[in-house]
Parts: structure tokens; C-alpha cells; sequence
């Protein structure tokens, strides 16, 4: 049996390895902002379709919520992160071998096996809370949050550096270099030591998914979560074409996104420290007003000075908005719930997600940047009331 120090020390380890892997997929993420939209814009015929790759990655985040949640449920986190690995690599491979044939329908298939890899690796923060204290569940997520920083640092600079690696075919040394992140990532996933669920944990009795769901603060927390990553995903996505769109260079809308992906995630270093501090309802407001100052920025002008600056606060704003969200949802489930109880959680945030996606090219398109903007604000809004409610309340923890 492991000394509690041995323990302790695992867990710290689990946690550094989970948020390096955090990054390394973080960088494919970042990269497929940068450049997927500019690529699908490339490839299709119909320039209102640049951003379905995208929302191909997202759609098949949201389907493997519930296969991912349940295989490690069954089979423990490691196999199941080492499936999404695979998937990683073998996805990256696909989107680079279709800019090479130049085939719209090839590279929304690669995108799509990418976004299983993502699928699973959504699950990095609750393993990581799963094995924290109750007080220290805000803390372990945000620090693995955290390992976006070198995803922001790393992504763009890696998307700048690698477009023209394989000339002629633009972009393909992007993907060919993202492979080889996936393959780092299952090497580090090995060091795990997150022991397999008990069979307590995978047979306990539980609750009925529609009594957990139907929880106050269940429902407050997924719908924070929904509108802080679905509406900054809706924004960010189409960045990128907006300041093509407006004369600026690639390589200014990859510094843009560099400098928003540092933002999402750097003050994860923080943010749990914050919400013990002031609250996880003070932190979540102030992220949904922080969005809501980018939304204002963005309308205010198209300089590049408000495209960095909106972007920034953006960022910011999903930080806390989307950290809160998580930290809530771990309060609502008991252990034997956890698996169909996170599957969800992130079914129902990255549906959100996959549907901005699928659909900002098109608003971009045919309605302008201005309407991307103004469709946010209303779902920012009733989610900060719904906080406010939610505090004013009262929520109360599951208890085991």
C-alpha cells in the first residue's frame, strides 16, 4: 500500500504530466483556430463552409463525451487518454495528407478524428479534481487548465513557423508537425498513476441522470459553461478571417491568437486561489462581464489595437467564467456518478461549441463581424443573472 507521502506525491505528479498534456493538445486546438478557418476558406468552393472543419473537431468532441467517460470509468484514465492520442495522430495526419490532395471533404474528416483526441483530453481536468480534496478541486483544475499556457506560447509560433514547410502545399507542415505532439503526449500519458475505479465506484448506487441534471446548481453551472465556451469560441473563430477580411497579414491574426490563448489560460495559475478567496459566483460574474467588455471593444472598431485588446478580455472572461462552471459541476455528483455525470457536462458545452463553430463562418459571411458580436450578448447576460440567482439561493454540495 502507497505511504501518504507517496500518495501526495503521485498526485502532484498526475497533475504536472496532465497539464503538460493539457498543452501539447492545446496546441493542436490553438493551431486548428489559427489556421483551419484559412484552410477550409482555401479548400471549399463554398467560402461560407471555411469554419466546418472546425465545427467537425467540436461535433466530434461533444460525441465522444459519453464513450470517453465510460470506457475510463471501466478501463481507468490512462487507456483512455492513450485512445485519444492515437486519434490525435492519426487525425493530424488525415488534415495534412488533404491539403495535399486538396480535399475539403478529407481535411473536415481529419478535423473530426482530431476532435476525438480532444474529446478525451476535456477529461484531463476532472482527472485531476477526481483525486483532490473538496477545497482543492478548484485549484487542481485550474492548474491543469494552466498547461494552455504553453499551448499559447507554442501554437501560434509553431503555425507561423511550420505554414510553409512543405512548399507548395500551404499550411500541411502545420498538421505534419502537430503529429508529432500527439505522439509526445501518449509518451508522457504512460507516466500516469491514476489507480483504475473501484468497483464500488463503478457499481455504487446512483441517482438518476435526470435528478442529477435537474439540480440548481447542475443546471447553472453547464449553462455558465455552455455561454462562456460557445460564445468565446464563436468570436474566436472567425478572428482569424475578420482581420484577413479587414487587410491584416496571418501572421497578425496568429499574435492576436497567441496573445487571446494566453489569457484563457494563464490566469489558471490563479483563478482557484481567486475563487477560494471571493467565491466561485464573484469569479464567474466577473468573467461574464469581462466577455461582455470584448464584445463592446470589437464593435467599437476594427484596429488592430481592438482586435488584441477584445481578444485579451475574452480570454480572460472564458478563464473564470468556464473555471467556475467546472469547479460547480464537481459539487453536483457523487463518485459513482462522476462518469455519466462529466459525459454531460461536456455533451451539452462542446454541442455549444461545435455548433459556433459549424455556424460563425456563415453569420461572418453573410451578416458581417458586427453580428458576431451583438449575438453574444444576450446569452452572456442571462448567464450572469443566472449566477446572481444561483447566489442568491444558495447551492449546496452532493454529499458522497
Amino acid at each position: 500500500m502507497s505511504s501518504p507521502q507517496s500518495t501526495a506525491d503521485y498526485t502532484r505528479r498526475n497533475i504536472a504530466l496532465l497539464a503538460v498534456c493539457h498543452g501539447l493538445t492545446g496546441i493542436g486546438s490553438t493551431t486548428m483556430v489559427v489556421e483551419s478557418a484559412l484552410v477550409g476558406h482555401m479548400l471549399s468552393t463554398n467560402k461560407a463552409f471555411a469554419t466546418v472543419p472546425l465545427g467537425a473537431m467540436h461535433l466530434a468532441v461533444m460525441l465522444t463525451a459519453f464513450p470517453a467517460s465510460f470506457l475510463m470509468q471501466r478501463f481507468g484514465r490512462r487507456v483512455g487518454f492513450s485512445v485519444g492520442a492515437i486519434a490525435g495522430l492519426v487525425g493530424t495526419a488525415i488534415c495534412a495528407w488533404a491539403i495535399v490532395e486538396q480535399s475539403f471533404d478529407l481535411f473536415c474528416a481529419g478535423a473530426f478524428i482530431n476532435g476525438i483526441y480532444n474529446g478525451f483530453a476535456t477529461f484531463y481536468r476532472f482527472a485531476a479534481a477526481d483525486g483532490a480534496k473538496p477545497e482543492w478541486k478548484s485549484r487542481a483544475i485550474s492548474f491543469v487548465l494552466a498547461g494552455g499556457v504553453l499551448a499559447a506560447v507554442v501554437g501560434p509560433e509553431m503555425a507561423k513557423r511550420t505554414t510553409e514547410m512543405l512548399p507548395p502545399h500551404l499550411f500541411a507542415g502545420s498538421f505534419v508537425a502537430l503529429a508529432l505532439t500527439s505522439v509526445i503526449a501518449f509518451a508522457l500519458i504512460q507516466f500516469l498513476r491514476i489507480p483504475p475505479p473501484s468497483r464500488g465506484l463503478v457499481s455504487g448506487p446512483s441517482r438518476s441522470l435526470r435528478e442529477i441534471a435537474f439540480q440548481p446548481t447542475f443546471m447553472v453551472a453547464v449553462c455558465s459553461s455552455m455561454v462562456a465556451f460557445g460564445g468565446m469560441n464563436f468570436v474566436m473563430t472567425v478572428t482569424p478571417l475578420a482581420m484577413v477580411s479587414c487587410g491584416y497579414a496571418h501572421g497578425e491574426s496568429a499574435t492576436v491568437i497567441q496573445w487571446h490563448a494566453l489569457a484563457m489560460f494563464l490566469p489558471s495559475f490563479f483563478t482557484g486561489n481567486l475563487i477560494r478567496r471571493f467565491g466561485v459566483s464573484t469569479v464567474m460574474i466577473a468573467g461574464a462581464v469581462l466577455m461582455a467588455a470584448c464584445l463592446a471593444i470589437n464593435l467599437a472598431g476594427i484596429s488592430f489595437s481592438h482586435f488584441f485588446v477584445a481578444l485579451v478580455f475574452l480570454g480572460l472572461g472564458w478563464n473564470f467564467l468556464f473555471v467556475g462552471g467546472t469547479t460547480l459541476v464537481t459539487e453536483t455528483y457523487r463518485p459513482q456518478e462522476r462518469g455519466k455525470v462529466q459525459a454531460l457536462n461536456d455533451l451539452l458545452v462542446f454541442g455549444t461549441v461545435s455548433i459556433t463553430a459549424m455556424t460563425s463562418g456563415a453569420v461572418h459571411e453573410f451578416a458581417g463581424w458586427s453580428w458576431i458580436n451583438i449575438a453574444i450578448g444576450p446569452f452572456l447576460v442571462l448567464a450572469g443573472l443566472a449566477v446572481l440567482w444561483l447566489r442568491r439561493r444558495g447551492r449546496t454540495a452532493v454529499s458522497p
